[in-house]
Order: C-alpha cells, then sequence, then structure tokens
C-alpha cells in the first residue's frame, strides 16, 4: 500500500477536502429505556392485553315489518306499470305523487289507503297478470246461468288471485288461444275494432272451398254493408280443400263464422292458433301459462 493509498484511511483527511483531519469518537448512540412498554387502557380505564376482546355493541332493537306498508317502488312494479328499478328512476325525478304529495325519498313506504299516482296515471295495487290458455272445446268465455256450460275461468282457477277476464269472446265450439288479464286497457285494446295485432284461425268447413270464392274473401267481402278486411286466406297444406287458413285482426271469432257462412259453408271447427303474435308452441290443449316479460312489452306495442 503507498503512503497515498494510506492517506485515505479512517481518520485521515480525503484528498481534495479542505475540512481538517480530527480524531474525536462520536458520542454513543443514547441506549434504549429498559423495561415494557406502558399498555395502552381500554375506555373503562383497565390496561389492555395482547388479545383483548373488542368492546361488544350493544345491538339495536329491530322494527317489526308493518304488513300493510310496501316500499313505493314495489307497489308501482305490482301494479305492471314498469319495474322497480325504473320506478326508483321516476321517483327520484319527482314524478310520483303520495296523496297528492311528490316523493323523491328511496325507501319509501306505502301505506294502506294511500293514493299514489305514477307520472300523472292513478296506481291500483293490484298486479297485472296475464295468462294464455289453449281453449279446449265445451268452455265459453261468457257466463252460463243454467250451468250446463263451462267457463273459461274454471280451467285456470288457482293461477291467480286477481279478478281475470277473457279478451274478446269465444263460444263453446271454438278452441284455441285465449288471453286472460286484468289489464283493462289491454281488454279495451284488443277488443276495439281500430286495433292492428293480427289473428290466425283455421277454419274447418262441411265441403270443399271453392278457389273462386277464396279469391273473394281475399279481397275482402262485404257483410250487411261492412267491408270485411282480411290479410290473408289459403288452403292449409297438406290438407284437403275444406281447411283453410284465415287471417285478420279482429279478435272477434264471430265473424270468422259469418265470412263463410256468407259464401254457402257451414262452419264445423274455428281453431286460433296465434294471437297478437304469441302460438301454440308447447301449450296442448287445455293447459295455460303465463306470459314472459317480453311478450308482455310485445303484446304492449303490437
Amino acid at each position: 500500500m503507498t503512503n497515498r493509498e494510506g492517506s485515505n484511511k479512517r481518520g485521515g483527511s480525503r484528498p481534495g477536502s479542505g475540512r481538517p483531519s480530527t480524531n474525536k469518537p462520536k458520542p454513543p448512540m443514547p441506549k434504549r429505556a429498559q423495561g415494557k412498554k406502558a399498555a395502552p387502557e381500554t375506555a373503562a380505564g383497565k390496561p389492555a392485553g395482547k388479545f383483548a376482546k373488542p368492546a361488544t355493541k350493544t345491538p339495536k332493537p329491530k322494527t317489526p315489518k308493518n304488513p300493510d306498508e310496501i316500499r313505493l317502488n314495489k307497489y308501482i312494479a305490482n301494479s305492471g306499470m314498469c319495474s322497480r328499478r325504473d320506478a326508483d328512476i321516476y321517483i327520484q325525478s319527482g314524478n310520483v305523487k303520495v296523496n297528492g304529495i311528490p316523493v323523491t325519498e328511496m325507501g319509501y313506504k306505502v301505506k294502506k289507503g294511500d293514493v299514489v299516482n305514477f307520472d300523472g296515471n292513478l296506481v291500483t295495487p293490484e298486479k297485472k297478470e296475464y295468462i294464455l290458455l289453449n281453449k279446449p272445446k265445451n268452455f265459453t268465455t261468457s257466463s252460463d246461468e243454467t250451468g250446463e256450460m263451462r267457463n273459461v275461468l274454471d280451467l285456470v282457477r288457482g293461477a291467480t288471485t286477481s279478478k281475470i277476464s277473457p279478451v274478446g269472446r269465444m263460444d263453446k265450439n271454438t278452441t284455441g288461444l285465449l288471453l286472460l288479464t286484468n289489464d283493462n286497457d289491454i281488454i279495451t285494446k284488443f277488443t276495439q275494432t281500430s286495433q292492428r295485432s293480427s289473428k290466425i284461425y283455421q277454419v274447418s268447413l262441411d265441403k270443399n272451398l271453392k278457389y273462386e270464392d277464396l279469391e273473394k274473401i281475399a279481397k275482402g267481402p262485404m257483410i250487411e254493408e261492412h267491408k270485411v278486411y282480411v290479410e290473408e286466406v289459403s288452403y292449409i297444406e297438406d290438407q284437403p280443400k275444406n281447411e283453410v287458413g284465415l287471417k285478420l285482426k279482429t279478435s272477434n271469432v264471430k265473424i270468422v263464422r259469418t265470412i263463410f257462412e256468407h259464401f254457402g259453408y257451414d262452419v264445423l271447427r274455428i281453431d286460433r292458433v296465434a294471437f297478437a303474435g304469441l302460438t301454440k308452441k308447447n301449450l296442448p290443449r287445455g293447459n295455460w301459462r303465463f306470459l314472459t316479460e317480453q311478450e308482455i312489452i310485445n303484446l304492449k306495442n303490437s
């Protein structure tokens, strides 16, 4: 080791440094305090141990549910106006009134006897029900005081506690799709002559339908000084010529019968195979099912 290298030993001055070298030792580090740390005290003034249990909170007493109260958004959803999520949006925007006062509070509960207005419309608490029935023969939509005829409501008894009614009429001999609901708007819509949705009927005649009569029906016959608008009429594929398919907008089955009787045919059977986009798929005769949410939306928009 050279003298130059030796000058860089600890205690010597660094090369180029103007500081004078010093051999004074550094002061010693202060010693840590011996002994145990003071244990933190609890709220009660007692020292808390390492594994001390946290202080237990007294549970708040639960408020008993009132069976006569229901959340406002559920109340609206049960009426069939919209979903709960959409109801929340209407509530927040101030479009829902309870007893004439706008309510924007989320979680607000409606009491029995409250009057609820949703976007200007009176809300009824009864949930809207929509049942599709494949009606069999010998059941009628009208009330029979003699008791000889069975009502279609007997076929859906127990399906709902709501007071439902058939949309349109069907006599005892007509079979096929029949919609039942407690939605008065839907009942009114599909019983008006101006409604736009299509229905398809399969008609069985006492004899083959002549082609010239089929053409006349397709053009829309005049019956009792009123023109009947027919969307489509055709023979049923792979069936005798007395089996005819008829597509028109009316839900009045009597008109279907009247069309063919007008041309001298006796109608043996009428079966409604489609109603406003609804079909008999997976629905055997005499069975029923609830409509899906999408089917209900389509029905309202048809």
